[in-house]
């Protein structure tokens, strides 16, 4: 770790991680949503946007997946700005993309409170939000807003959006609700990532099943050919990490004939093992974080032994150490979210100095775990 990164680590720990993990009463949900709120006033403040860039974005090492070039191989996961308030902040904080969402064709309100839980000494979250957002409209209309094109670098960093289903829509009638928000999206996207793995909206994973995996990423695929035949924006699928070998073996096959880019390996895991014992333990909904990482990696390492497909590993990072063992796995690009939140800036600016195959820049003697 660089002295500077050692500074931004023990400032963001020792002083404002504290603050904000005791604001609101406590409550994540709580925070979470006041941050955003003001990284929306941060990324409106040109100098302070700045500033920023200038600080955390000096080591982003440029990389093209996908036919995308990415500034850096680091990115916002989705759920932590489901809708893109934080649009034009993320790449002054380091960042080298950001994937919006998940967004529903109808906006929601999720599940009920309180739904998102903190497990610091597991470095994990639980939560069980359920898609809430304001929906693809809305999103679509921020982004037009923002002057955001598809490749057009409006807000300094590329934007995936994630798509989920819609709460109230019957999962026989899912491609045709994930199909009104590409519709509603897709000029925006650099990419878009198909959400059907998470634990949190009811049948949800059933569509990780064959038959309705091929329907629904055949019919995206063709959609964005139909849209721009030279150029098709890019459709990712998310996985989850509780599916078998065989299971993954299966769908791998599925992605690749139904003309998938990509994969993001992976969403929440309903696996509690790791942190039985504790208070939230029980919680319905994903869990996150640090014990989520062996998995993780161990699905993409399966993945990209199979397949030619970018993955971009998301799951357990947050130190350079993880993220070099992402990369090693075979992960294209990075995501983070919970690390994200108990490491801060720092993480971020330390995964941004790691190259694939080359050595992490832990130093030992500044090292404050």
């Amino acid at each position: 770790m660089t002295p500077d990164t050692w500074l931004l680590d023990r400032g963001y720990r020792r002083l404002l991680r504290p603050v904000l993990f005791r604001a609101a009463g406590g409550d994540p949900e709580r925070v979470h949503d006041a941050t955003l709120a003001a990284l929306h006033r941060v990324g409106e403040n040109r100098p302070v946007r700045a500033a920023l860039a200038a600080l955390l974005a000096r080591h982003r090492d440029p990389v093209r997946v996908a036919g995308i070039d990415f500034p850096g191989r680091v990115g916002v996961a989705a759920g932590l700005d489901k809708n893109g308030l934080g649009l034009r902040a993320w790449g002054a904080l380091g960042f080298g993309f950001a994937e919006l969402g998940t967004v529903t064709s109808q906006g929601q309100p999720g599940n009920p409170s309180p739904r998102l839980f903190r497990l610091p000494e597991h470095q994990a979250i639980i939560n069980r939000m359920g898609f809430n957002n304001a929906g693809a409209a809305a999103l679509a209309a921020r982004l037009a807003a923002a002057d955001v094109v598809r490749g057009n670098g409006a807000v300094g960093l590329p934007l995936g959006i994630s798509l989920g289903k819609t709460g109230t829509t019957p999962l026989a009638e899912a491609t045709a609700d994930y199909l009104a928000s590409f519709r509603l999206l897709a000029g925006y996207a650099d990419y878009v990532a198909v959400n059907v793995s998470s634990p949190n909206t009811p049948g949800l994973r059933s569509l990780q099943d064959a038959d309705a995996l091929r329907e629904l990423v055949g019919t995206l695929v063709a959609e964005a050919a139909r849209r721009d035949p030279d150029r098709p924006v890019p459709v990712f699928v998310k996985l989850a990490p509780d599916l078998s070998d065989d299971a993954l073996e299966e769908l791998l096959a599925v992605c690749t004939t139904a003309g998938a880019a990509g994969l993001v390996a992976t969403n929440t895991t309903l696996a509690r093992d790791a942190v039985a014992g504790h208070r939230h333990a029980d919680e319905a909904g994903g869990l996150s974080g640090s014990p989520l990482a062996a998995r993780a990696r161990a699905v993409v390492a399966f993945l990209t032994a199979r397949t030619a497909l970018p993955v971009m590993g998301v799951g357990g990072i947050l130190t350079a150490d993880d993220g070099r063992a992402m990369l090693d796995a075979g992960a294209a690009l990075l995501q983070v979210y919970s690390g994200y939140i108990y490491r801060g800036p720092a993480l971020v600016a330390e995964l941004n100095r790691l190259t694939p195959g080359g050595p992490t820049t832990l130093d030992e003697g500044m090292t404050d775990r």
